[in-house]
């Protein structure tokens, strides 16, 4: 019997967060002796699995022939943005039920997707579920070292400049590693209204008034919503200049949410003055896409603790809390 073509130039295309195509070229030779596909996915870390598998051991993945391209779906548990190697064979099952195979096609590597703006959608219902009730709120804060006001003022013309988003959050995130913005909090304390005094990030405090960063000239887009193995959540959102870098890259990636009427951050006019509201039960960690003059507020040290077990600094979200994951992968 002629052994069964082996799989070559295999194509990965329409990638997503969890799920693929692949195609692959076969010779004609046996073609219609093929009954189904044995398809082994690994993550990258585990590339060199394949080169220990022999023609007889079972396979992650059993499809019957189909038309290729064929699409990978709920066959596995796929983690967004992850590289995997992906081989194939070609299979004749038996009467008896065992099968016939080819050896196996070389390796190929890819990379999964970030998470769509419709995974980020579902992300954004969870957080709404868990928002709470809306506090005022009248200044963004940023908490450093006094060093860095230092160089700020001294390297940087007095404005402090954005910065590449590190990897905390939602493994999935579109904005983890490529989107640049500065951090700023505006969560109060709910019996004096004003911000905390403890901070994980530095003594030293720069504060600024609400309608100089949030007002009818900004975009605000849902970023995250994630937990750190903790009761508490953190839900990111960006607040990027309409027109601006920021603004485009948010349009394009992430939902935007009505400033005036949504669950966490508001900007809404009474008596002809800007009022601002935050939502209570989540922890609120805000990204503005463009330099901020320090000349625009103002620089003191706060009174409180410097609580370091509280910073988020590329902090891996929990995947199983079933309050902030969704599901497909991490």
């Amino acid at each position: 019997m002629e052994e069964l073509p082996v799989p070559h130039n295999i194509k990965i295309s329409n990638i997503t967060c969890d799920s693929f195509k692949i195609s692959w070229e076969m010779d004609s030779k046996s073609k219609d002796r093929i009954t189904h596909y044995f398809i082994d996915l690994n993550k990258k870390e585990n590339k060199n699995s394949n080169k220990f598998k022999h023609k007889d051991v079972p396979t992650k993945l059993v499809a019957k022939a189909v038309p290729l391209p064929m699409t990978v779906r709920g066959h596995w548990f796929l983690s967004p943005r992850t590289e995997y190697t992906v081989a194939v064979q070609t299979a004749s099952k038996q009467v008896d039920g065992d099968y016939v195979v080819s050896e196996w096609s070389e390796i190929i590597e890819f990379c999964t997707a970030d998470y769509s703006k419709v995974h980020l959608t579902q992300l954004l219902e969870k957080a709404e579920v868990i928002a709470g009730r809306m506090l005022k709120f009248s200044v963004f804060y940023r908490n450093q070292h006094k060093e860095y006001f230092d160089y700020i003022r001294e390297h940087h013309g007095n404005a402090m400049q954005p910065s590449v988003k590190d990897d905390s959050g939602s493994h999935g995130s579109p904005i983890s590693g490529k989107l640049e913005g500065i951090f700023f909090s505006c969560s109060t304390e709910f019996n004096t209204g004003k911000p905390p005094q403890d901070s994980p990030y530095g003594r030293y405090r720069f504060e600024i008034a609400a309608e100089k960063l949030f007002n009818p000239n900004t975009n605000l887009y849902f970023g995250d919503f994630y937990c750190m193995y903790t009761a508490y959540h953190y839900v990111i959102l960006v607040i990027a200049p309409v027109g601006s870098p920021g603004d485009e890259f948010c349009k394009q990636r992430l939902p935007q949410l009505n400033s005036k009427d949504n669950k966490f951050l508001t900007c809404t006019e009474e008596d002809g003055m800007l009022v601002y509201h935050h939502a209570q039960d989540v922890i609120l960690e805000v990204i503005y896409t463009d330099p901020v003059d320090l000349s625009l507020g103002t620089v003191a040290e706060i009174t409180g603790h410097q609580l370091m077990s509280l910073s988020t600094a590329n902090a891996k979200k929990d995947p199983s809390c079933k309050t902030c994951n969704i599901s497909v992968g991490r």
